[in-house]
């Protein structure tokens, strides 16, 4: 008897941790927008208040190019869409004009897919040890790993569109230029650190707005 009252025990610990499919509030937890967010997100909204437009971001087109990548970013996240609060899921679209590119960046807490919709662009990450480098067309899918430096750059004669998805409802995003160039860290120490010339860097400082 005592043993049978062991086993029952485990067995509901473990039913604990399986999540309930059938209720509603285990299925969703659609974003308070109007609360702080949180370190592990938004509050949920009270189920009353959901509305089916929690659940739809309009305005998923080309976002105009911008200096000095020439590159728009059309970027859903939770921010954007509420519903998505606690899936693990975001996306965004990007439109390359000829020529440009999405700088070398990372995202710490979230693994990418790039999806090549249009013209052709290399799409690559780094590792340690190796660069993965692919020559890409419409109809390609690369899967980024999760805080892997990558980019992307348009290779071809025309501008290029992508589609990406990330891990993550509200992925970060860590520029290289911009943590190197867009702070007041000075001149004299970035030329020691990365052996750039100082001209060099103040010019990229005075790109990306750093001071110093």
């Amino acid at each position: 008897m005592k043993m049978n009252h062991i086993i029952l025990c485990c067995i509901a610990l473990l039913l604990s941790y399986i999540p309930n499919s059938i209720s509603v509030n285990n299925d969703f937890c659609v974003a308070d927008l109007s609360l702080p967010k949180t370190p592990s997100g938004y509050q949920c909204k009270s189920e009353k208040d959901v509305t089916v437009d929690d659940f739809v971001f309009s305005g998923f087109v080309a976002a105009n190019a911008t200096k000095p990548f020439n590159t728009g970013i059309t970027f859903v996240n939770v921010d954007k869409l509420p519903g998505l609060n606690g899936l693990g899921i975001a996306t965004l679209r990007g439109d390359i004009s000829i020529n440009g590119s999405v700088p070398l960046h990372s995202h710490p807490d979230a693994t990418e897919l790039v999806i090549i919709v249009e013209g052709e662009v290399k799409v690559g990450f780094i590792t340690p040890r190796k660069v993965f480098l692919k020559d890409s067309k419409p109809g390609d899918v690369i899967a980024i790993p999760k805080g892997q430096l990558h980019f992307v750059v348009n290779s071809g004669a025309k501008k290029a569109v992508f589609f990406a998805a990330f891990s993550s409802s509200d992925p970060s995003t860590q520029v290289v230029d911009l943590l190197l160039f867009g702070n007041d860290l000075s001149t004299a120490v970035l030329s020691q650190t990365t052996l750039l010339d100082v001209a060099q860097i103040k010019k990229l400082k005075a790109a990306f707005g750093g001071k110093n």
